[in-house]
């Protein structure tokens, strides 16, 4: 590394820091409620290991490894050397004992992905190393963690094992629908999931700025010079309250077949959650410890995940999720709402001195 802290190709390179470490951490502390309810739900549920060790006999999970074995590079200190160390000091700082095996593999899609029922392994592209600099780059590394920490991969070895049996039962009606139907609610759930992973990545970078240019390169490339992180997250705000009930409507279409959340709106929710007070608190070492996990209560996760939806729901500047608060709160003038909403579809504007909608009932100020 040259005296200015950057090296070769581009690769932004930054003195070693000390990052804070959280012993015994639970991934409870990080994850998105509604991840944190599905997983404290499932590892409850009885019988749930035995249901799945006999289904790892159905996966091709011990084909995967060979093929990354054979047809990848394994990070180690003589391969990928930058990686190796990014990957211990992300097991170390969110206490992970056992580090994953950590494949390189050709292709110019830069993605990510933690897999593997059995024990996890960490899988990123060619693409992605090439795209990131260090410190964007230890944030993905700390983000595949928090999946392994989180137990996500054993669900995402299912999703990929039934989005491809839904592609082969496409002919079955009935059994194809059935399928899907369980997709869809997996795929819900991992966009979940994924936030909790960003959230684990920005705990073992510590760096939001990078997380948020990761996010962004992602989205336009290596183009960093070209880019401005405020505006993208100005994108995310124009995104979710732009429209009408017609867009919301096909914000929801857009969304449904995807694994992830939109770059954008995880940069936005990356940054809240920053700056809550629940990230400060495990920053100043106040967090659930992993040895407490047998003790959660499933109640008390799926009240936590209502209530996350619920203000979700509330604080949505979205057409569509204005209309449900509205339904919901029994507001006054909710037809003129609804309306308003689907004004694109016509074209005449109101009468010349017709009183505006939804006009509130005189009388005192509150």
């Amino acid at each position: 590394m040259s005296d200015d802290g950057h090296e070769q190709n581009g690769h932004e390179r930054v003195p070693s820091r000390q990052r804070r470490r959280f012993p015994g951490i639970s991934s409870r502390a990080y994850e998105h409620p509604a991840d944190r309810s599905a997983l404290v739900a499932l590892r409850r549920l009885s019988g749930f290991d035995t249901v799945f060790k006999a289904l790892s006999g159905l996966l091709p999970e011990r084909s995967l490894r060979l093929l990354f074995l054979s047809d990848s590079v394994r990070v180690s200190d003589q391969q990928f050397a930058h990686l190796n160390d990014m990957l211990r000091d992300a097991c170390y700082i969110l206490d992970l004992e056992k580090v994953p095996p950590m494949y390189v593999t050709q292709d110019p899609q830069p993605n990510a992905m933690c897999i593997g029922l059995d024990e996890p392994i960490i899988v990123v592209t060619t693409g992605l190393v090439e795209l990131l600099d260090e410190e964007e780059m230890r944030a993905v590394v700390g983000h595949e963690v928090g999946h392994a920490l989180s137990g996500h991969s054993v669900y995402r070895t299912i999703l990929l094992f039934l989005t491809n049996l839904a592609l082969k039962v496409a002919w079955i009606p009935l059994g194809n629908l059935a399928i899907l139907a369980i997709v869809t609610a997996l795929r819900e759930w991992f966009r979940k999931s994924e936030l909790s992973a960003d959230r684990a990545g920005l705990l073992v970078g510590q760096d939001l700025r990078a997380s948020m240019r990761g996010l962004m390169k992602i989205a336009g490339g290596n183009h960093l010079h070209e880019m401005n992180v405020d505006a993208f997250l100005k994108q995310a705000e124009e995104y979710e309250a732009g429209g009408d009930l017609r867009d919301s409507v096909l914000k929801i279409l857009n969304v449904l077949p995807r694994s992830h959340p939109f770059t954008t709106v995880r940069a936005a929710e990356l940054k809240k959650w920053a700056e809550s007070r629940d990230h400060q608190r495990i920053l100043d070492g106040h967090y659930p410890r992993r040895a407490e996990d047998k003790d959660t209560s499933v109640g008390d996760s799926f009240k936590e995940s209502a209530a996350s939806y619920a203000d979700d729901v509330k604080s949505s500047k979205d057409p569509l999720m204005k209309l449900v608060t509205d339904i919901a709160g029994g507001a006054g003038g909710l037809g003129g709402r609804v309306k308003r909403g689907f004004d694109g579809f016509t074209s005449a504007p109101p009468p010349k001195g017709a009183p505006p909608q939804d006009t509130p009932p005189q009388g005192d100020e509150a």
